[in-house]
């Protein structure tokens, strides 16, 4: 057994401690001790009622929709008080600090958006008009593609708040990622899962990115090799198939703003000899939209598949629905 002790910085959710307590598992399966430290975030603030954020951190860094959920995670990180932070892979920027790096993608679990509507059962069964709570743009926009007629709701929270919120009749559905259902234990209220043509799940959705210090940053500190020692260890839960899917979905978020709140998808997986990926984009009132599915072989890199797709979005005028969206 190593003497480091690997310090997992975690933002204090059910769901965010549920897959630091996953990862912790992985590692200590291996052999590694492993302690979880709490970290709250702006994102996580937000969510409070009556908290406003502020325009930027106390360093001058602007407060923006890309990095609510990991500034002060990523600032322990640079400080050495954790060593690995967990993140869902959907909140990451496409673009990290070089003092970074995505050290592993563990293996993906369902990326697939869910409606959760008992009485229901389906988008199509749902009354005219109906309310449906997401505060997703890109959700919003891909359900009226699909029924221009609903009305969507704000609702906040975790979870466990939003079921809750739902079954007192604040909404007449939600949908949820899937994978957090899942995780939860919560996969019965996925009355419905949508295919990845209706809804074109978030770049790296379901995904969990593993972020360490940069190997070519490491820490001023007594043992220079602890830094690669612990890139060495959470390497180890790589998954090369996630990997490459998320990376290709990435490029496309990347080359269409690389903003998380965009009305984007992009959904890669490998399907026997080939890699498939799925990107749509849709204009804000779901009345225009560009979905591209584009094929390749396993030798092509991520980034020329996902330059493809996006080059393909562009041609059929993804930009310029983004440009409305904005």
């Amino acid at each position: 057994m190593n003497t480091f002790t690997i310090r997992i910085g975690s933002r204090g959710s059910q769901l965010a401690l549920w897959q630091a307590n996953h990862i912790a598992g992985l590692l200590r399966n291996r052999g590694h001790n492993v302690e979880i430290d709490v970290i709250r975030t702006v994102g996580d603030r937000m969510q409070e009622p009556g908290f406003v954020a502020p325009a930027s951190y106390e360093d001058g860094t602007p407060v923006d929709a890309k990095g609510i959920f990991i500034k002060e995670i990523e600032d322990a990180l640079l400080a050495g008080r954790i060593d690995l932070a967990v993140h869902s892979l959907k909140d990451l920027p496409t673009t990290l600090h070089d003092r970074f790096t995505l050290a592993a993608i563990p293996q993906r679990v369902d990326a697939r958006d869910a409606l959760v509507c008992e009485k229901y059962w389906g988008l199509h069964m749902l009354p005219s008009s109906a309310s449906i709570a997401t505060t997703s743009p890109r959700r919003k926009a891909m359900l009226l593609a699909l029924r221009p007629d609903l009305r969507f709701v704000e609702m906040r929270g975790n979870i466990d708040t939003r079921l809750r919120k739902w079954s007192e009749g604040q909404a007449d559905a939600l949908v949820l990622a899937s994978a957090g259902l899942d995780r939860l234990g919560r996969a019965e209220h996925a009355h419905y899962r949508f295919s990845v043509d209706e809804l074109t799940p978030a770049p790296g959705q379901g995904a969990l990115g593993l972020e360490t210090r940069s190997s070519t940053h490491p820490l001023d500190t007594e043992d220079p090799n602890r830094d690669r020692f612990i890139h060495a260890a959470v390497r180890e839960l790589n998954d090369t198939d996630a990997e490459f899917a998320t990376a290709a979905e990435r490029v496309v978020l990347n080359a269409l703003g690389g903003g998380c709140q965009l009305p984007l998808g992009a959904y890669c997986h490998r399907l026997e000899e080939v890699w498939r990926l799925h990107s749509m984009v849709v204009a804000r009132d779901g009345e225009a939209a560009a979905h591209v599915v584009k094929e390749a072989p396993l030798g092509v890199s991520a980034a020329d598949l996902g330059g493809m797709a996006a080059e393909a979005l562009i041609a059929a005028g993804a930009q310029e629905m983004l440009q409305q969206a904005v």
